[in-house]
This record gives structure tokens, sequence and C-alpha cells, in this order.
């Protein structure tokens, strides 16, 4: 079928995208879905901070590709195999397929699944196929997903069959932001009711973690960014308090409001100046967690001695350590109860020719998360 979808032809444009316009509006060519795969309508795609580093390069894929990794959207169509979905069924899409059978799914973590991994590096599906063409020559999907279009072909293995009562716009947020920060905080770090928490890099990912501290009972929650309107933001979803990152004394601030340093510091903001800032920012035995992309060339000089002489945890979190058919199910009953207000993360619901806009505004820092939504 045809359908309208923004590629990428090729990485490292200049900004401002609105001008160079690097995802193009096409009309491409749609395969149905194969054995074991399913035909999404999607209803609305999340613009990340992960499409934006393919689109300048930081994380290169290959290319052409058509964008997006997540989204919500309805079943219309049923690959050979698919048993346990109906058409009709509201499904929100997750980034990294899980096989089920390699050993990172045998031990319970499906976010490292090899298989899985492999096909996102590739640009195809879990089945190793295809279901993208342009003028008859195959286009690379982004992680599994390539949801900027107005409909999907993915894995059955890629999908989460959510409540029907959530508004779909809100519910594209669970398949990246909410299961990356929520599940940093919950799964990764296991963080306790009444511990002390710092969140560095508000975006989509930081504040849905810092949503994730205040559900889990933490009695401090420090936001840290560069900017104060996102710190402002950070205030109205449960901070108790916020420090500008860019302050000659912001460390000093944090050790003092922290009696010393935090027991969880989480750095969500893909650099290494905020790594290292969320280390120094931990206590004594504490735990510093960093599920931000820096580009793949960055290198951070650990004080490794710390490790030792202050039993220091140090750990990476892909997708929160999560499985997606668990914890998906788990959010959205916390949103429903009022206990995790992800919609108040939506800060801009665009249409699809308006997508380089929305780069913009999240490259400049004016943007929590947007949605591309159809109709």
């Amino acid at each position: 079928m045809k359908i309208k979808a923004a590629v990428l032809q090729e990485m490292g444009a200049a900004t401002p995208y609105a001008d160079t316009r690097p995802l193009k509006i096409e009309e491409i060519d749609l395969a149905p879905p194969g054995p074991g795969e399913v035909r999404i309508k999607i209803a609305a795609a999340g613009l990340c901070h992960s499409d934006l580093s393919v689109i300048n390069g930081d994380r290169p894929r290959p290319m052409p590709m058509a964008l997006g990794h997540e989204a919500s959207g309805v079943v219309e169509e049923l690959g050979a195999g698919v048993t346990d979905l109906q058409v009709g069924d509201h499904v929100v899409v997750v980034f990294v397929p899980s096989c089920g059978h390699c050993a990172p799914c045998a031990e319970g973590r499906p976010a490292l699944c090899e298989p899985g991994a492999a096909a996102n590096g590739a640009g195809t599906l879990l089945s190793g196929e295809r279901r993208l063409t342009r003028g008859g020559k195959a286009l690379n999907h982004h992680l599994g997903c390539s949801v900027f279009a107005e409909y999907a072909t993915v894995s059955r293995r890629s999908v989460v069959k959510i409540d029907r009562s959530v508004p779909l716009d809100e519910a594209a947020l669970f398949g990246c932001a909410v299961l990356t920060g929520v599940g940093a905080v919950v799964n990764t770090a296991q963080v306790r009711a009444g511990a002390s928490v710092a969140v560095i890099g508000l975006g989509g990912v930081g504040l849905a973690a810092l949503l994730g501290a205040h559900a889990a009972g933490a009695r401090q929650i420090i936001a840290i960014d560069l900017s104060d309107a996102k710190l402002e933001q950070a205030r109205a979803l449960g901070a108790t308090h916020t420090v500008n990152a860019g302050h000659d004394t912001a460390l000093e601030q944090i050790r003092e409001l922290s009696a010393g340093g935090v027991e969880f510091a989480f750095e969500f903001a893909g650099s290494i100046r905020a790594l290292d800032l969320a280390y120094r920012i931990t206590r004594r035995g504490g735990m510093t967690v960093t599920a931000g992309l820096p580009p793949s060339t960055a290198l951070w000089p650990l004080p490794a001695v710390s490790l030792v002489a202050e039993e220091r945890t140090l750990k990476g979190s892909y997708i929160g350590t999560c499985v997606p058919s668990r914890d998906i199910p788990r959010y959205v009953d916390l949103y429903a109860q009022g206990r995790l207000p992800v919609n108040k993360l939506l800060t801009g619901r665009l249409k699809l020719d308006e997508i380089n806009r929305g780069f913009d505004l999240l490259h400049e820092g004016k943007a929590i998360r947007q949605v591309v939504v159809f109709d």
C-alpha cells in the first residue's frame, strides 16, 4: 500500500531543520505483514533525542531510513501466526523487539535482546526483512519501527497491547520516554520510598524519571538542567528542589541540598559533563545511573578508586531495564490512577509536514515531548 512517511536520506544536515528539511515527506510503499508481523495504523509518534541523534549523525544508522521509534496505533492486519492480537487492538510500539530465545531474553532482560539489537543495527525488522520500498528500492527501518508514517509494518514482538481507554496521543510516550525514564528509577536503580534522588537532563525521559521517582516515594527529588523553563516544569511535576547546572556553584548547591550527595543520581542528557556531574553528586555508597546516549566516541575519565573506597555503583540503563509486556500495562495503570501524569509531558502536537520544525524545537531545548498526530 502507498503511505506517507518522513524519510531521512542522509545524516548531518545543518540547522535550522525547518530550512534544510533533512526529513522529506514522501509517498512510499509498505508491504503487508509477513509471518509474526502486524500492520498498524499510526495514531501518534513522539519526537525523541534518539531520532535527533540519527538526523545529526551522532548515532549512525544505515541510510536511507524511514525515521521514528516511539508511537501508538491500532492493529489493522495480522501476519501468519499472530494469534494473541486482534484487528482493532490498541498498541504501543517498543523499539527493541525481543526474540524470547537468546541469552538476555532467557534471563528476563528482553531490552538486551541480541537478535533485536542486530536487526536494529541493520535497519530491518526482527525477521531480517524490510517492508518499506521507494521506487522499488528498499528503505531501512528505524529501530524496527519507522513510525513517522501513516502506517507501519512491525514485528509482533515490537508492540504491546494497551487498554483502549488511554488517549492514543498520550499512549505514544509509553513506548520510549516512560519505559526509559520510569524504568531507570524503578527497575534499574530500584529506588526505595524515602530515598534521595537527583535527575540531570529534563527532556521527556528525564521528566518521566522524575514522575517515576515521585511515584516510588522518593523524599527528595533534585531536578537539574540548563533551562530555567524546564526547571520550573520539574517543580510542577514534583521536584522538591531545582538547580541550574550552568551556575558555577551547581555542584556545591546540590551537595548542600542533599547533605553531601544523593543516594541515586540519574543522567539523561547524553553528555559527558552531565555524567561527570551525576557521579560527583552521588554520595558514598550510592548509585549513579546513566541512560543518556552520548556520541559513541565520547570517553569519560572515571575516578576508579572511588568505586572501591566509597563502594559506589555505576549502572547503565537501556529502555529502563524493561520487560515491555509487564511494564507498559503497569505504567498505564499508574497513569489511569493519576499517579503517573504522563500527559503533562506533552508540549506540542504536530502534523507530519511540521516535523522538521519540531526537531528544531527539540534541538533548541524548547520542547519536552511533541507528537506527530495522524487522523
